[in-house]
C-alpha cells in the first residue's frame, strides 16, 4: 500500500512509519513524502520463521494415491479388450491421442512439434462405480471414463476440442456420464469458437443403462442438435475409426467433413445383425456401411485413410484451408508457382467441345504447386471439389470434369457441389467455378434420382454465397450449367472467359436437331444434309461465341489462357474486402 506524509517528515519518520505499517499489515508499504513522485521509504512484512514454510516438502501420500488412480483410469477397459483392438490393426485410445498430439504424430520434417495435449475433462466420471477401492464398486465390470475422452488440444498449433471413444470400454458406447462430457464439450465450443476433433470409434448407444441419457432434455439427442448450432460455427472434423451404429453414426453426417479409415470404418443406422432381424438382409458391415460405400455410394465420406497415421496427416492438411471459427478469414500461406506452367493453358483445352480431358490438368496450371486438396473424390465425379491456394490464398474450386459423363451435372454431383459451396461460405473461402458443362443430365434414371431437388440445392447454394466468387467459363457453358456454375446472372465479382468458351441455351448439335430437323429431314441426299447440318452448325456456334458475349457485355472479360492464374490473383486481391447482403429474412427453404 502507498502512504502519503506531509511535507515537513524527514526520512528516519518515513522509515520508521513504512517499517511499523508493513510489520502491522502484513504486506509491502511505500511511504511518500509531500509531492515526491519516489518513495522516502518502503518497507516488506517481516519473514516469520516458518519450519514447515523452509523445508523442501514432497508430494503427499494423498496426491501419490490420486496419481496412482489417474493412471488407473488412463489403462481403460479390461485387457482382453484392448488385446483385441490390436487384432483389428487400431490403436488403444489413448496411444491415439499420443499420435494426434504427442511425439508420435510427428513427422521426420518436425511436423506436429507444436502438438500437445492440454487437459482432459471427466476423467473420474463413473470412478465410484468401478474402482476397487470404492465399497460396493465392481473393478470386474470396469468403466474407466466412462468410456469417452474429451479435452482441449494443440492440433498443428492452433486449439482444437476433442473427443475420443474408448473401444475398450462396452465397445465404445454411450452412456450416461459420457454423454453429459460430450455435451459440456461441445457446448464450450460454441462459446469460445475453437475447431473440433471427434475421434469416433463407437457401437452406439450403451442399451442396458439408456435410462438417463437417451430421451433426456441432456440426453444423447442433444447431441444433433448441437451439431446443428454449431454447424458453421466452428470447423466440425470427424474421423472413423470402426463400426459406428445408430446413434453414434449420425456425429460424422453432422461434421463438416468425416474421414474413414479404408478397411476398418464403418457406420450405419443399424448392426448387420440387425439389419437381419427387420429386413431378412444378411450382410458383412464393410459392404453395409464401410468406406467404399460412403466414399462412392452415399458421399457420406469426404476422405478415405490408409491408416490412423495417413487419417491425421489428411486432417492436418485440411486444417490448413480453415479459420477457427466463422467470420474469420482462413489462413494465408507462402505463394508457390504452379506445379505446371500457365503458358500451357490453351493445349490443354481440345479445340472440339465434346471431346474429353482432365480438368484437373488445368487445375494444376492455376493454383500453387503442392496444394490442391480434393474432398468426395470417388463420388459425383463429374464435378470436382477441392480446396486449393492461388497465390498462397485458400480458395474453394468447383470444376465440371469432362472425362466424367462429358462434365454433364448428375444428381450426386449437384448434391456435392452444394454441399461443398455451403461450406466454403459458412468459413470465409472465395470460390472459384470452372464451367465446362453440356448442363444438367436428361433422362428417366436421373429424374428418379431428383435431378431436380438437388440441382436447385445447387443453384441455390451459388446464389446464396456471399464470398468473392469467379466464374471462367473454360469451353461449353450450356443450359441450366451455366446458372449452378456461377454466371453472369449469380452476383460473382467476374466472369471470365477463355478463348475457347461457348454459352448457349444447348449445344450446337441439339439445338440444330431441335430447331431445323424437319427441314433438314426434307433434303434427300445425305451428303448435300451433312452439309447443310455444319453450315448450321457453325452458324450457330458463331452466336455463341464468347466474343459474341465479350461484344454485348454477357461476360466481363475474355482472358489469354496463359494469363488467367495472374487475372484470377489480382481480382481475388481487390475484391478481398467485399461486402454482400442476402434479403432480410429468417432463412430460405431449399436446403
Amino acid at each position: 500500500m502507498d502512504v502519503n506524509l506531509d511535507a515537513s517528515a524527514d526520512k528516519d519518520e518515513a522509515e520508521a512509519i513504512a517499517t511499523a505499517l508493513a510489520e502491522h499489515l502484513d504486506d509491502r508499504v511505500n511511504v511518500y513524502v509531500g509531492d515526491a513522485e519516489q518513495p522516502a521509504a518502503t518497507s516488506d512484512p517481516p519473514r516469520v520463521p516458518n519450519e514447515r514454510y523452509d523445508e523442501e516438502l514432497e508430494p503427499t501420500e494423498r496426491e501419490e494415491r490420486l496419481r496412482a488412480e489417474i493412471e488407473d483410469i488412463k489403462q481403460g477397459g479390461p485387457e482382453k479388450y484392448r488385446d483385441k483392438l490390436e487384432e483389428q490393426g487400431k490403436l488403444f485410445v489413448r496411444d491415439r491421442l499420443e499420435l494426434w498430439f504427442g511425439s508420435e504424430g510427428r513427422d521426420e520434417d518436425g511436423d506436429g512439434e507444436n502438438d500437445v495435449l492440454l487437459f482432459e475433462d471427466g476423467r473420474f466420471a463413473n470412478f465410484d462405480e468401478w474402482h476397487e477401492s470404492v465399497e460396493g464398486s465392481d473393478p470386474d465390470d470396469p468403466l474407466p471414463a466412462d468410456g469417452l475422452l474429451t479435452g482441449a488440444a494443440k492440433f498443428e498449433g492452433r486449439d482444437v476440442h476433442f473427443m475420443a471413444n474408448d473401444f475398450s470400454v462396452k465397445a465404445g458406447s454411450m452412456a450416461e456420464k459420457g454423454v453429459e462430457k460430450f455435451l459440456r464439450m461441445q457446448q464450450r465450443a460454441m462459446k469460445n469458437g475453437k475447431p473440433v476433433l471427434y475421434l469416433m470409434d463407437s457401437s452406439g448407444g450403451r442399451i442396458d443403462q439408456q435410462t438417463g441419457f437417451f430421451a433426456n432434455r441432456e440426453g444423447i439427442g442433444k447431441y444433433y442438435y448441437n451439431h446443428s448450432l454449431l454447424s458453421g460455427r466452428v470447423p466440425q472434423i470427424c474421423v472413423l475409426y470402426g463400426p459406428c451404429i445408430a446413434g453414434a453414426a449420425y456425429t460424422p453426417v453432422f461434421a463438416d467433413f468425416t474421414v474413414m479409415v479404408e478397411g476398418m470404418s464403418a457406420m450405419a443406422i443399424a448392426s448387420p445383425r440387425m439389419v437381419e432381424m427387420v429386413t431378412g438382409e444378411e450382410i458383412e458391415m464393410q459392404d453395409l456401411g464401410g468406406a467404399h460405400v460412403h466414399a462412392e455410394e452415399s458421399g457420406s465420406a469426404d476422405l478415405v485413410a490408409r491408416d490412423e497415421r495417413h487419417a491425421r496427416r489428411l486432417v492436418a492438411r485440411l486444417m490448413e484451408y480453415l479459420p477457427d471459427k466463422a467470420d474469420e478469414k482462413p489462413p494465408r500461406s507462402e505463394p508457390r508457382p504452379p506445379a505446371r506452367s500457365p503458358r500451357g493453358i490453351d493445349a490443354t483445352i481440345p479445340e472440339e467441345p465434346n471431346r474429353a480431358y482432365d480438368v484437373k490438368e488445368l487445375i494444376d496450371r492455376v493454383v500453387d504447386k503442392g496444394s490442391f486438396f480434393e474432398l468426395k473424390q470417388e463420388y459425383g465425379k463429374e464435378i470436382v471439389t477441392a480446396f486449393a491456394r492461388i497465390d498462397g490464398r485458400p480458395v474453394g474450386i468447383v470444376a465440371n470434369q469432362p472425362d466424367e459423363r462429358a462434365g454433364a451435372i448428375f444428381p450426386d454431383s449437384a448434391e456435392k457441389a452444394a454441399q461443398f459451396i455451403w461450406t466454403c461460405d459458412a468459413y470465409e473461402i472465395p470460390l472459384l467455378y470452372l464451367c465446362d458443362t453440356p448442363g444438367f443430365m436428361a433422362g428417366s434414371q436421373v429424374e428418379k434420382e431428383a435431378i431436380l431437388e438437388k440441382g436447385k440445392k445447387f443453384i441455390y447454394a451459388t446464389s446464396s454465397a456471399t464470398v468473392p466468387k469467379m466464374s471462367v467459363v473454360v469451353r461449353k457453358a450450356y443450359g441450366a450449367g451455366i446458372y449452378a456454375m456461377s454466371g453472369p446472372a449469380y452476383d460473382p465479382e467476374s466472369t471470365l472467359a477463355l478463348p475457347s468458351g461457348e454459352i448457349a441455351i444447348m449445344g450446337p448439335e441439339a439445338a440444330i436437331n431441335a430447331v431445323y430437323a424437319r427441314k433438314l429431314d426434307a433434303i434427300e441426299d445425305e451428303d448435300e444434309r451433312a452439309a447443310k447440318e455444319q453450315e448450321l452448325r457453325e452458324e450457330f456456334r458463331e452466336g455463341i461465341d464468347v466474343h459474341r458475349m465479350a461484344s454485348e457485355v454477357v461476360i466481363d472479360e475474355i482472358v489469354p489462357p496463359s494469363d488467367l492464374r495472374d487475372e484470377l490473383v489480382r481480382r481475388y486481391d481487390f475484391y478481398e474486402g467485399m461486402e454482400k447482403e442476402l434479403p432480410d429474412k429468417k432463412h430460405g427453404t431449399v436446403l
